[in-house]
């Protein structure tokens, strides 16, 4: 069985990404990019599936050990795991540098202290888990083949196959350091090169710190803002600058449920937060590459607006479901494609925009495609914000006028307002002018509930909505108005977990039923984020830290986080890391350190 979600680790090579569990255990890996097929698929399977694990030899029936101590090495995205058994002590390092060639994941083994027996088990199975490589020896050196994929292990210790698995068994002593290295290769090329990991080792730290260097955030949160960086860029697609929401697909929000989604792609929410967050943080590189990806991904079709692509700007994610894997957990199905992809989701063209004006704002380098493609979204935007959509959470139910939709279309229209009065670009300054004004007068007298003095999750309803935390943020309505204060108190009454976390919107009860989905889920980690953020716009710091505090208490002993958190299992769900978790962790230390809420 696979670990716990928060058992895991994250290492990649900004193209792909692996999960390693606390025993040892790489038991995610997507080679050679985020999106495509696993070659290690036990996380959501069985050993059967595929997995590798490296760690001290255990009796045969005995479970693995786990590691006593692990951590990152400093500010980097290398794992260092370490076992103290009656023989000694060993450390593990996995990393995965950051490719100019074929992807390699590198695992170096370094006795500590004593004699430690060790051993390697290796179970590569191809197309998630489906397909059995045919595994044998090129010139010493262990090569698995399946159809287009090809994946060479180099290691000096010796290794042997035993029921379809390659294993290696050897002992360190102090001072001994054995490297295995995993590189994938198209299986038509000629081989990889063979794999320095000393040398890889060196350049990958130093790549990492050279990277956290450029945060220009010094305050009193620093440790989990800077892990939550390293997490972005972790998940950012190098080639193109597309990020993804989670390198991980089907991860349940429910235990045993079937709300499990494929994230491996890039939601243009998803990704103009993370930039947002990237910005505040010193980091324009990443900016501007993901506005190039941006204006690739759209073309010349700004009317036909997706709400995710590929990581290369796809635009075909076709669902699918892998009847072959029982799911993490027994969360079944297992999907990869996601067909939210097809969804109208009208708060997107705000998102967008935003990222955009913030992008303008902090100094990025003017590039007239976007201010073009800006203007044309406006003018769409102009004769649809009034429709009914599926809104933040991508509902499977009828569509709504969801007001959070509603506010973003207000956002896209005020940003592009600002950029014109700039005298940046030119438009039709009175007529969007009025459009605003439209825009928010509907809002407020179809999504406000007088009696219960909160806005609503959509035109009508009485249900509540968490991304109505948003409508301050955004600047729609002023913190100190007291339908923002109202609204803030109602979620607070009637999304909050008894550990003050915060629901998206009931999944249960009488006002159930509105994402069209069977099952329940956990307290969205953004949406509690939110919430800390609100309170302390309202002049409630104390609290707004303190629930901050809490939420950071989630995070795992890595500093990583998942979508959600089960308050009744008291674990992390849904896929993982997740970025739409870890990017308003930034902006809420951000906001907290500015107004000098931490208390050491």
């Amino acid at each position: 069985m696979a670990g716990r979600i928060e058992d895991y680790a994250l290492i990649g090579d900004m193209q792909t990404a692996a999960l390693v569990c606390r025993d040892g255990t790489a038991d995610w890996l997507c080679l050679p990019r985020f999106d495509s097929h696993a070659i290690f698929a036990g996380l959501l399977g069985t050993e059967e599936h595929g997995f590798w694990r490296l760690g001290p030899a255990f009796a045969t029936g005995a479970e693995p050990p786990a590691a006593d101590r692990r951590r990152y090495r400093g500010d980097s995205l290398i794992l260092e795991s370490e076992w103290d058994t009656p023989r000694g002590t060993v450390r593990v390092t996995d990393f995965m540098p950051p490719r100019d060639g074929a992807p390699q994941l590198i695992r170096i083994v370094e006795g500590i202290s004593g004699r430690v027996p060790m051993r390697s088990e290796l179970r590569m199975r191809f197309s998630y888990g489906r397909v059995i490589p045919w595994v044998h020896k090129v010139d010493g050196r262990t090569v698995a083949v399946a159809g287009p994929d090809s994946v060479w292990l180099d290691t000096p210790a010796d290794t042997y196959g035993e029921n379809l698995t390659t294993y290696s068994d050897f002992t360190v002593a102090p001072g001994d350091r054995i490297a295995f290295t995993i590189s994938w290769q198209p299986s038509h090329h000629e081989p990889p090169g063979l794999p320095d990991p000393e040398g890889s080792l060196e350049a990958t730290e130093d790549f990492w710190r050279e990277w956290v260097e450029q945060c220009t955030y010094h305050g009193p949160y620093r440790e989990a803002v800077v892990r939550s960086l390293i997490t972005l860029k972790a998940l950012t697609y190098a080639p193109t600058g597309g990020i993804v929401a989670a390198p991980t697909t089907s991860l349940p929000e429910d235990i045993g449920g079937s709300r499990n989604w494929d994230y491996r792609y890039t939601w243009l929410r998803d990704a103009a937060i993370t930039l947002s967050s990237l910005l505040r943080t010193g980091y324009r590189e990443e900016a501007r590459a993901w506005r190039e990806w941006l204006l690739r991904a759209v073309a010349g079709d700004p009317e036909n607006l997706q709400i995710m692509y590929g990581i290369a700007g796809e635009r075909e994610l076709g669902e699918a479901e892998l009847d072959w894997l029982p799911g993490y957990e027994n969360s079944g199905p297992v999907r990869v494609g996601n067909g939210a992809a097809g969804q109208l989701q009208l708060d997107v063209y705000g998102e967008v925009t935003e990222a955009l004006h913030l992008a303008h704002m902090t100094g990025l380098t003017r590039n007239d495609y976007a201010t073009g493609l800006q203007l044309k979204l406006i003018s769409y935007l102009e004769n649809h914000w009034d429709e009914p959509d599926e809104g933040i959470w991508e509902v499977r139910g009828p569509r709504r006028h969801f007001v959070h939709s509603k506010v973003m279309a207000w956002v896209a229209v005020d940003r592009t307002i600002k950029l014109i009065e700039s005298g940046d670009t030119e438009g039709p300054l009175e007529r969007w002018r009025e459009l605003r004004d439209d825009i928010h007068r509907d809002v407020c007298e179809n999504g406000y509930d007088k009696e219960r003095n909160t806005f609503t999750q959509s035109y009508g309803s009485r249900e509540l909505d968490a991304s109505l935390l948003l409508i301050p943020q955004m600047g729609f309505l002023p913190p100190d108005d007291k339908r923002v204060i109202g609204t803030i108190e109602a979620i607070q009454r009637e999304l909050s977990t008894e550990d003050g976390f915060v629901l998206r919107y009931p999944t249960k009860g009488e006002d159930a039923g509105v994402d069209g989905l069977e099952g329940d889920e956990g307290a969205f980690l953004a949406c509690s984020f939110w919430l800390a953020d609100d309170l302390a716009m309202i002049g409630r710091v104390d609290e707004a830290r303190q629930l901050f505090e809490r939420l950071l208490s989630l995070r795992n002993d890595l500093g990583l986080l998942a979508e959600e958190w089960d308050p009744r299992l008291q674990r992390q769900v849904g896929n993982f890391p997740q970025a739409f978790s870890h990017v308003p962790l930034i902006d809420t230390a951000l906001r907290l350190t500015a107004s000098g809420a931490y208390v050491g």
